[in-house]
């Protein structure tokens, strides 16, 4: 008992870790527009992302329920060895975050999890332990909403373009600058709302296997309050690498642009929270600077960017299941 005991409070460690992590990994892109056309200086945009991730991250808590049960059964992996399981995910999650920051590259978190519980699940278990529809629905969400992502941020750039087609081009985006506070805080606010889910969902598969919590039940408030704190005090530290690449190197953002590109990945991160489905924050926050820019003129998305970033998107979850797989097997000859 002693064992279980140490083991959930080590995996309530790691998560709290895996989401301060997540906060200046992926909270960056939220607000690399506003920042890279100075609506909002670094240190405001900051503080404005921890206090709306803060919010958004204890609103909701559909996204942890699909995580906590749609990946792999949690009564399958109960005892030692399942948080031998959560432990070994964790850290592949973390190193392969950590690994993708330091380049600036911004690979998803979302990815990272969903493949590391997968890989080490497998390990443990073999294949039979996913849950197959579950894990099937929450992989389509990831690699659908990138492209709802182009396509929605197409449609509000070519609309915005033509709404503000005869107006003065200064005054436009003197007057967009303002607005992107508002679509920061906005982005910020969806970001919560789906990524430091994905933290309590974890907690909520250890707390299962050590049967301090039943399968259905609730996410308690100290799950819920310690994910949201941990993402913000990760938000604090900032992701400047990052900011750098999405608000700069995908393409040379204006005011105008960033509205339209904000605007469309929160409506897109919401909808999929709304129906219980995590999504890559990073993916469709990048995908809908793509559509925005290709508005635009095609040559005005830095594409060398976008392929790298896409090819690290695609060889993230396999990686990341990798990487976790050897962290259990390795693990499970200590413990």
């Amino acid at each position: 008992m002693e064992t279980i005991l140490l083991l959930t409070i080590l995996v309530v460690i790691c998560a709290i870790v895996f989401d301060f992590i997540n906060g200046f990994h992926d909270t960056a892109n939220a607000i690399a527009t506003s920042v890279s056309t100075k609506a909002l200086k670094p240190s405001s945009a900051i503080i404005l992302a921890c206090l709306m991730n803060f919010i958004g991250a204890i609103t909701f808590t559909g996204v942890a329920k699909t995580i906590t049960n749609g990946i792999v059964d949690p009564v399958s992996i109960e005892g030692t060895n399942g948080l031998i399981v959560v432990i070994s995910a964790l850290l592949g999650a973390i190193v392969w975050n950590l690994l993708t920051w330091l380049y600036g590259i911004p690979s998803s978190s979302s990815h990272a999890i969903i493949g590391a519980i997968a890989g080490a699940a497998v390990s443990a278990k073999g294949f039979s332990v996913l849950e197959a529809d579950g894990f099937i629905k929450i992989i389509q969400a990831l690699l659908i909403s990138p492209i709802i992502a182009i396509i929605v941020g197409f449609i509000v750039m070519t609309v915005l373009a033509l709404i503000f087609k005869r107006s003065d081009l200064s005054r436009t985006n003197k007057g967009f600058r303002f607005f992107q506070v508002f679509t920061a805080a906005l982005q910020s606010f969806t970001h919560g709302t789906n990524d430091a889910q994905k933290a309590m969902g974890i907690i909520m598969i250890a707390l299962i296997a050590a049967k301090i919590e039943t399968p259905g039940a609730d996410v308690p408030l100290w799950v819920r309050i310690s994910s949201a704190a941990a993402m913000a005090l990760g938000t604090s530290i900032g992701g400047w690498k990052i900011i750098k690449t999405v608000g700069g190197k995908i393409m040379k953002i204006r005011p105008v642009n960033g509205a339209a590109a904000d605007l469309s990945s929160a409506a897109i991160i919401f909808t999929f929270t709304s129906l219980h489905l995590p999504v890559s924050t990073t993916h469709v926050i990048s995908s809908s600077i793509m559509g925005v820019g290709s508005a635009q003129h095609i040559k005005d998305v830095n594409w060398g960017t976008a392929r790298r970033m896409v090819i690290t998107w695609i060889i993230t979850i396999p990686i990341s299941a990798t990487v976790s797989a050897i962290f259990y097997q390795i693990l499970r000859l200590f413990m």
